[in-house]
Order: C-alpha cells, then sequence, then structure tokens
C-alpha cells in the first residue's frame, strides 16, 4: 500500500509556508496608518482636480440661498453670501497644500543643507551654524513668522516663506545630528582615507545616510505647515477675500457661529484631519526600518 503522509504533509507545510507572509502583512497592517494616506489621497485629490468632487463655484453665491444649514443639496451648508461651503473647502484645499509644499521645501533644503555643512564640517563653522539656530528656536514662532510677513508682504506664498523659514532650525539641528552620527562611522572613515575628496564622501555617504530621520520630519512639519497657514490665515495674513483659503473659510465663520455653526466647524475639522493624517504618517516613516 502506498503511503501517502508524506507528500500530503510536505503539501501541508508548503502551504502554510506560503501562507506565513500573508499571515505577516494582515498583523501589520494598521487601520489607522491606512485611514491616514485615505485622508491625505482625498486631500490630494481635491487640490489636483477639485471640479469633480463639486459642481458648485467656490466665489460665486446663490441668491436666497444664504446660511442654509447641511443637507442634501448643500452637503456642508452655504456661508452668508450662498457659497457652497463644501466646494469652498474642496477648491481651498488647493492653496492650503500649495502653502505646505513650499514651507516644507524652504525649510527642508535650506535645514538640511545647513546641518549638512555644519555637521560634515565642524569646528568654528559648525559653533556658528548652531547658534544661528539656537537664535531661531529662542524666537516664537508665530512672533518670527508675522515679522517675515512683514517684510514680504501678505499672500499664500509669502506666508509659506514665512512659515518655511521658522521651520529651518528644526531641520537643521536634525540633520546636523544625523551627520555628525554618520561622520564617525568606519565606512565614512575609510571612504576619506582612501583619497575621498569631501565633496564627493559628502554626497555618496554622508548625505543618503543622515536622510531617513529628516524625511520623517518632513511629513511632519508638513501637517504642522498647514496648521500655522490656517492660522495666519484665520487672522489674517493669507490669501485675501474671497480665496476660498482654509484658515480664511474659519475666520469668516466666526461672525455667524452663533446661527450657523457648520461654516466654523467644518472647516476646522478639516484642518483637523488633514494635520493628524500627516502627523501619522510621518510617525509611520520615522519608524520604518533600513
Amino acid at each position: 500500500m502506498t503511503d501517502t503522509t508524506a507528500p500530503i504533509l510536505q503539501r501541508t507545510d508548503g502551504a502554510v509556508a506560503g501562507n506565513r507572509p500573508w499571515r505577516t502583512r494582515l498583523r501589520r497592517l494598521q487601520p489607522g496608518l491606512a485611514l491616514a494616506w485615505l485622508v491625505v489621497a482625498v486631500v490630494l485629490a481635491w487640490s489636483i482636480a477639485p471640479d469633480l468632487f463639486t459642481s458648485y463655484s467656490p466665489v460665486d453665491g446663490v441668491a436666497g440661498q444664504q446660511l442654509r444649514p447641511p443637507g442634501a443639496e448643500h452637503w456642508l451648508g452655504t456661508d452668508g453670501l450662498g457659497r457652497d461651503l463644501y466646494a469652498r473647502i474642496v477648491h481651498g484645499a488647493r492653496h492650503s497644500l500649495t502653502g505646505a509644499v513650499v514651507a516644507v521645501t524652504v525649510g527642508l533644503l535650506l535645514g538640511t543643507t545647513l546641518g549638512l555643512i555644519a555637521g560634515a564640517r565642524g569646528g568654528w563653522l559648525d559653533a556658528a551654524v548652531m547658534r544661528l539656530v539656537d537664535t531661531l528656536l529662542a524666537i516664537p514662532s508665530l512672533l518670527l513668522s508675522l515679522s517675515i510677513i512683514v517684510l514680504l508682504g501678505f499672500g499664500t506664498i509669502n506666508v509659506a516663506v514665512a512659515v518655511g523659514v521658522v521651520s529651518v532650525a528644526r531641520f537643521a539641528r536634525l540633520a546636523r545630528s544625523e551627520v555628525v552620527r554618520v561622520r564617525r562611522s568606519e565606512y565614512v572613515e575609510a571612504a576619506f582615507g582612501s583619497g575621498g575628496s569631501f565633496i564627493a564622501v559628502l554626497w555618496r555617504h554622508i548625505l543618503p545616510n543622515s536622510l531617513t530621520s529628516v524625511i520623517a520630519l518632513a511629513a511632519l512639519q508638513f501637517g504642522s505647515a498647514i496648521l500655522a497657514l490656517s492660522t495666519l490665515g484665520f487672522l489674517g495674513y493669507g490669501a485675501p477675500p474671497p480665496t476660498p483659503e482654509w484658515g480664511l473659510l474659519i475666520a469668516e465663520g466666526r461672525n455667524y457661529l452663533s446661527r450657523a455653526w457648520w461654516l466654523t466647524a467644518a472647516p476646522g475639522v478639516v484642518v483637523v484631519v488633514a494635520v493628524l493624517a500627516a502627523d501619522r504618517i510621518s510617525t509611520s516613516i520615522g519608524r520604518t526600518e533600513p
């Protein structure tokens, strides 16, 4: 009689072994992280193609539709001029995300460059850059942003540049600490010892191995930039009316807070959810093992 036990065991073991990666992936699946990516994807889609999500104009009001509560026709209600609030939030994503991208780019490029040069060169240059960083960190962020806006003028891009300059110190300090850590590694010393120039070693070895934490900070700073831009827009330093910028929407809604709560609540919730999603993604990037 033929013994079929071994083949059956082999097939069973193979099936189990083949299923292990899928089970591991299921165990590692994080619903919160997936939801954060979904939120970011929706906001990005709003900013890229807002007309796909709403047919209402974000700036033109409709007579007789003022201060309508949320309903089937207007999902998030209307404002004091009869403009659909959902349409204004969707179209406002472009302004808020554009400003956040500019702010993060300015902070990332300037801060990483300063930290990279300071950590790699060391000596008096390192001391001078770190004293500048300490000075920037000692100034309150809002005060420094307002000072830069006064010099540059109002507007979404100018406000974004101001927010980006405020974040330079954070990027510089983190980049410098990572560069110092990598600079002391054996392979970097070997690269210098084998005749590698400072620029070549900096570009090929130090910079690539120092960017993981900096990129995680950039993702975290993206959410902080949205919050800072909304704050400055709420104070009136951002885009002028009738631009549907998120901070400006909250500021406009406060005049009707007692009888039209949705004008402040809806854009405020969108800002909070977008910031929390960006923070959650940045946390996952920071925990990712190379």
